[in-house]
């Protein structure tokens, strides 16, 4: 089992920033892909950016490019999402989750096993 806990979500006016953290607990010790995905009221939860066990492969949804960073930390178990040039439509409770399949990003949420609660992040127009 792995617990993931998310971080960092809050209000922000539009065009601001905002770093998300997730923390994995548990059994960590195997390698995974992490990505964040969001969910907007009314909306299916989407795929916003993942990225490798290594680090070494990234891959951003369309909506994400030119504005978000992925990047984790595996001695402390922990990937971020740096948002930049937030906008109204980038609300939404924001999740982190893990897959086995360590060698690359996928994008459809059917493929992540764990996943975190979420942290609301609210931009203001």
């Amino acid at each position: 089992q792995v617990q993931l806990v998310e971080s960092g979500g809050g209000l922000v006016q539009d065009g601001g920033s905002l770093r998300l953290s997730c923390a994995a607990s548990g059994r960590t010790s195997s390698p995974n892909t992490m990505a964040w995905f969001r969910q907007a009221p009314g909306k299916e939860r989407e795929f916003v950016a993942g990225i490798t066990w290594a680090g070494t492969m990234t891959h951003f949804a369309d909506t994400a490019k030119d504005r978000f960073t992925i990047s984790r930390d595996n001695a402390k178990n922990t990937v971020y999402l740096e948002m930049y040039s937030l906008k109204p439509e980038d609300t939404a409770v924001y999740y982190c989750a893990t897959s086995k399949v360590h060698s690359r990003v996928l994008s459809a949420a059917s493929e992540y096993d764990y996943w975190g609660q979420g942290t609301q992040v609210t931009v203001s127009s």
